[in-house]
């Protein structure tokens, strides 16, 4: 049965050379779900891989618990959680053949050598590497190894598999083709997995909710389409996928409706609870509509810049004294030269507010 994880205000401080402390995670309180792909996102030193390390149990915390399904397993050792970790250096013996590394765990665990042949075949099959049984690692490519690595965590059957980047050492190609595999084995074995990475498309593509960590803390936690659409400040937004943050003032009209105002145009946005001030507005790109410069309610922009991305363009322009990000698909019937006036509209339920930041 696929396991439920509780981490209970987890924190861990490392002590600094010159005697002070830094609290790599703060606190953090968080439910992942039975059979649940979960990813832990965030920029380098948020402490998201120190937060797996501890539910792997290779770090002890500084306070907090951690509970699978229930049981509180703080206290016990890596090797008697029944974990399986795949890092992102593959990890694998190099003088062991591929079924040697496969069958290591189950060696430790004394598995009767028929068991250990089922076992160790139904892995190779999850990962379509069955035929490559006899190979060293250095005979097969970084993706191969990667696969066996995954092999490897899954013949011993664990209740949680854990993934620290395991994807970042690939080319792009190869990252995008595993994304999917290693999306469907986890899903088809039924396992609660937790997967770190600080690849934002990787975390969109795979995971079914997303925990976005910054400075040791959880700022959100949701589905992609929740964190994308609906971010709760500018830095999840700003982190999860491009987007453009405009500085206006919010003029309440009625009800909820409202005019942010930005001295080169206005445009009209949502607000549960309008007040009259500075608000700083989240656009994606993808949002941004380019009109004629003469339309109402839109904003006056002047093209600085185009890029040819192959199924998309993108244009950069000035509003005001910002600078703008649009996409369009590569086969609008757009013809536009540097220092064109346009306009650019955008639909009220495409825009984010936030209390203007400083």
């Amino acid at each position: 049965m696929p396991h439920e994880i509780k981490i209970q205000n987890l924190s861990k401080s490392f002590k600094g050379i010159g005697g002070g402390t830094t609290k790599a995670v703060d606190h953090i309180s968080l439910n992942i779900e039975p059979g649940e792909l979960f990813f832990l996102l965030g920029p380098s030193g948020c402490g998201k891989t120190t937060l797996l390390r501890m539910i792997a149990g290779f770090i002890e915390p500084t306070e907090g618990q951690i509970l699978f399904n229930g049981r509180d397993i703080t206290p016990v050792p890596a090797n008697k959680r029944n974990t399986g970790m795949v890092f992102q250096s593959y990890a694998l013996w190099p003088h062991m053949t591929v079924r040697e590394n496969v069958a290591f765990g189950l060696k430790v665990r004394k598995i009767p050598q028929d068991e250990q042949n089922t076992k160790i075949y139904k892995a190779l099959e999850a990962v379509q590497m069955e035929q490559f049984v006899d190979r060293k690692p250095i005979q097969l490519s970084g993706g191969q190894q990667q696969r066996i690595a995954l092999a490897r965590a899954l013949v011993i059957e664990p209740d949680v598999l854990l993934l620290d980047e395991p994807l970042s050492n690939l080319d792009a190609k190869l990252r995008n083709e595993l994304r999917v595999e290693i999306r469907r084995i986890c899903k088809d074995a039924g396992i609660t997995s937790i997967y770190v990475t600080h690849d934002q498309k990787e975390a969109l593509s795979m995971a079914d909710r997303i925990a976005i960590m910054r400075a040791g803390k959880v700022e959100q936690i949701g589905t992609p389409d929740e964190l994308y659409h609906k971010p709760c400040n500018t830095f999840v937004a700003g982190f999860l996928g491009e987007t453009n943050v405009l500085r206006g003032q919010c003029r309440p009209e009625d009800g909820s409706r409202v005019m942010i105002d930005f001295g080169v145009g206005s445009i009209e946005a949502r607000l549960s609870d309008p007040q009259s001030g500075p608000v700083d507005c989240v656009i994606r790109p993808e949002s941004f509509s380019i009109v004629e410069p003469a339309n109402t309610g839109c904003l006056r922009a002047t093209l600085e810049q185009t890029i040819y991305l192959g199924e998309v363009l993108q244009h950069i322009l000035r509003v005001g004294e910002a600078q703008v990000k649009v996409l369009q698909l590569g086969s609008a019937s757009v013809n536009l030269k540097r220092g064109t006036e346009v306009g650019l509209a955008v639909r009220p339920e495409d825009i984010c507010l936030f209390a203007a930041e400083g």
